[in-house]
């Protein structure tokens, strides 16, 4: 039988995701949260300590990226764009995340995390030399979130108005690139 607290914990989750995904980090407040989540502010503080400590725990994001073991080498740009995109619009907190991660250091370690042990592993066994997972796990996350940030926060038009598909046209090629390109094939060495 699930405790008291684990009930009102998951609703300070549920409450905290939805208003960092509303209002970012720097306009959620710990009595609104409480408020949605209908407890007392002085619950949030016992459980979370502060609002940075709560949005890391209402932070915690799983990928969910498919198993890309065995998939052809040509699709991966494809899959991997495609799979982005869709987790980018199921779930509100890799937006809120993003947001925050404007103006919070808490934010920006919890993403550089994310792409880092997430990302890093499937650039690791795809990249043709697999020292430079981390190097290409970064440039794969410079895509996905500059056009997450394009699209799902400052809202620009054009980005905007790309349906799925043509999202994925114009960004799989480049996460393919920095995936499986050999380095020996037109990669600038570093000095």
């Amino acid at each position: 039988m699930p405790r008291r607290s684990d009930a009102t914990r998951a609703a300070i989750l549920a409450a905290a995701r939805e208003r960092f995904a509303a209002d970012g980090f720097d306009r959620a407040t710990i009595r609104a949260i409480a408020a949605d989540a209908r407890i007392d502010p002085s619950m949030v503080m016992r459980y979370y300590g502060n609002k940075d400590g709560l949005f890391a725990a209402a932070a915690e994001f799983d990928l969910r990226l498919p198993d890309m073991h065995g998939e052809p080498a040509d699709t991966l740009g494809v899959r991997l764009t495609g799979h982005f995109l869709h987790r980018w619009e199921e779930d509100g907190t890799l937006v809120a995340l993003l947001r925050a991660a404007v103006s919070n250091e808490s934010a920006v370690d919890r993403l550089r995390a994310v792409f880092a042990e997430q990302i890093g592993p499937v650039a690791a066994r795809h990249a043709p030399d697999p020292a430079e997972a981390p190097t290409r796990a970064g440039l794969v996350a410079t895509q996905m979130l500059g056009f997450a940030l394009c699209r799902y926060v400052l809202r620009l038009s054009p980005v905007v108005a790309l349906d799925r598909d043509e999202a994925v046209a114009w960004l799989a090629p480049t996460i393919q690139r920095y995936l499986t390109l050999n380095s020996d094939a037109g990669v600038p060495s570093r000095p």
